[in-house]
């Protein structure tokens, strides 16, 4: 058994996403979840405050691990490249693929699940931003950075979760390596020149 699933917040999480699979997340309740992971409702409300937290946990994990591997790149690294390097520390805190899988379902099938997926993005952009100001970025080089470097880790992660036997540092630096392309025009799929405006 991962490390992750041995205590109670990962017993919770496990029990919560089985639930919402099964049954749908509108008719689980806390209860069930409790009682599925052989806990107390007052176990649950120690790591939760409402059972759409379950599947929002580990953002706090990933955004501590983000701000944190920023800091330790060296001082004289650019703001996307330490931000690519930040994002490739993320496998210390990633849940099983097949956890995020299943939880990437489940909220796609809740529209008000959906809402609180972007609120979290925002904060960790939010987080991020702040991260790269204290290394003297202005606002708006922090800003472009955050979202170049979301687009390029939102494709490695894609391409993890699909491959068994792919590595997030690997896929980060096959995205990295596709978003230099696309922006030098050298991709499969550049144009060749100006888009024709139709007039």
């Amino acid at each position: 058994m991962a490390r992750w699933e041995g205590n109670a917040r990962g017993r919770l999480e496990r029990a919560a996403l089985d639930l919402f699979s099964e049954q749908g997340y509108d008719r689980t309740t806390v209860a069930q979840i409790a009682q599925r992971a052989n806990l107390t409702e007052r176990s649950f409300y120690r790591w939760f405050a409402d059972k759409r937290e379950v599947l929002f946990g580990g953002g706090a994990d990933l955004e501590q691990q983000l701000v944190t591997a920023i800091e330790a790149v060296p001082a004289s690294t650019g703001p996307l490249a330490a931000l690519l390097a930040a994002y490739g520390t993320v496998g210390e805190v990633l849940r099983p693929r097949e956890f995020l899988r299943e939880r990437a379902a489940v909220i796609a099938a809740n529209p008000p699940l959906q809402e609180r997926e972007l609120i979290k993005l925002a904060s960790l952009s939010e987080a991020l931003m702040a991260a790269l100001r204290r290394r003297g970025c202005d606002q708006q080089t922090a800003r472009l950075t955050v979202d170049v470097a979301a687009a390029v880790y939102r494709l490695a992660a894609e391409r993890w979760m699909v491959d068994e036997r792919a590595d997030i540092a690997e896929t980060l630096s096959a995205s990295t390596a596709d978003l230099l392309a696309v922006t030098a025009g050298t991709g499969p799929d550049a144009v060749a020149g100006p888009v024709a405006d139709g007039s």
